[in-house]
């Protein structure tokens, strides 16, 4: 059973990477899917729905737009999370700095990964005899590298701003891929109470290339076992478009605030299993709404992953993927956390994700801006 499933994960993780390397015509839905999870408990909290309000360091993953509104000096953001009790664990470190009053630069990494996943293809020696020495193990791995540019124009409210991104994604030793890609994003701020916002991620399309490294043996097992042997190719994720509009508004004179965002996520790369569905468009709505106190605490709600799931009876109805949150900022200093899961209806494996952010003010940022 054990050999089974890890040839199964090798298998299934070639196969799916090769198959665009026999019809280069075809561009697999999902690809590089793990830069579609989200950094940033706050944004994890409201379902994803902050392309337009997003303002801080994280801006550099949602919309490179949102980093001109981080303030003097640096901000350092980070967040752990770990799905499928504990076997996939995702990590993010995001790093945002002011040039000028008009300009920011920023840089964000992930990962998320598998490890000490067991190799089995070799359990069995070539006397037939189950060796459990032979046994190994392995990770499969994706990382993805941004460096981002935002920078205010001379309409007042109105930013943009750009991803340079570069993708490895590993199999142990058997499969390793290196792409690239741009994104671009926009932000318009209209008054205090209503910002709007544009990704387009992948906007050129994302290349990866795959190279596969199978040794003879691997190669006979994957035969016998009635699995095609991967073949090296390219990968391409299709363009990815997200709208978003925000809306705040203070309640009474005493700090307290309540705001809302409505996105809607349009992919390009054929039909989906999402609320409005289309070939090739499909699209992906999601609300999130925050009640605070002034800048110190914040409670968020939101609702996304829309989709109508068929049951044993062929009858249809409409799931939703309900997140919710809370926030703490003391000065420079804001930690969050979410209680939400990675998009899979069918198994709802939720999870606890914390992060946080940190601003730095140095003497000189401070007199030259």
């Amino acid at each position: 059973m054990i050999g089974k499933i890890s040839l199964f994960i090798l298998a299934t993780t070639f196969i799916t990477s090769s198959l665009l390397a026999q019809d280069d015509k075809i561009a697999p839905k999902y690809s590089n899917e793990f830069l579609q999870i989200g950094v940033g408990a706050d944004a994890l909290g409201m379902s994803n729905a902050v392309v337009a309000k997003i303002d801080n360091v994280n801006a550099g993953y949602w919309n490179p737009a949102g980093l001109t509104s981080v303030k003097t000096g640096w901000e350092v953001g980070a967040m752990h999370s770990e799905y499928f009790a504990g076997i996939a664990k995702y990590d993010y470190v995001g790093l945002a700095r002011t040039l000028d009053k008009n300009s920011t630069i920023g840089f964000s990494f992930i990962r998320f990964a598998v490890d000490d996943i067991p190799n089995t293809t070799q359990l069995i020696d070539n006397g037939g005899n189950i060796d459990y020495d032979r046994i190994t193990t392995f990770t499969a791995a994706d990382y993805a590298f941004l460096f981002s540019y935002a920078r205010k124009l001379n309409i007042e409210g109105l930013s943009v701003g750009g991803n340079f991104k570069l993708i490895n994604r590993k199999v142990g030793d058997f499969a390793k891929a290196w792409g690239f890609g741009l994104d671009a994003g926009i932000q318009y701020k209209k008054n205090e109470h209503w910002k709007f916002g544009l990704m387009a991620r992948d906007v050129t399309s994302t290349f990866n290339a795959w190279i596969f490294n199978l040794d003879a043996s691997m190669q006979e097992v994957f035969v016998k076992t009635g699995n095609a042997i991967p073949e090296n190719g390219l990968e391409i994720t299709l363009p990815r478009f997200i709208g978003g509009v925000h809306t705040r508004y203070d309640i009474g004179k005493k700090g307290l605030f309540a705001g809302g965002e409505l996105d809607f996520s349009i992919t390009t790369d054929g039909k989906r299993n999402s609320l409005i569905k289309s070939n090739p468009f499909s699209i992906d709505p999601a609300v999130g709404v925050e009640f605070g106190y002034k800048t110190y605490v914040t409670l968020r709600f939101g609702v996304g992953n829309m989709q109508y799931i068929q049951d044993f009876d062929n009858k249809k109805s409409l799931t939703v993927q309900p997140n919710i949150g809370i926030g703490v900022n003391l000065k420079n200093f804001s930690l969050d956390y979410a209680f939400t899961d990675i998009g899979d209806q069918s198994t709802a494996l939720y999870s606890h994700v914390i992060s946080l952010r940190l601003k730095i003010s140095s003497a000189n940022d401070l007199i030259k801006n």
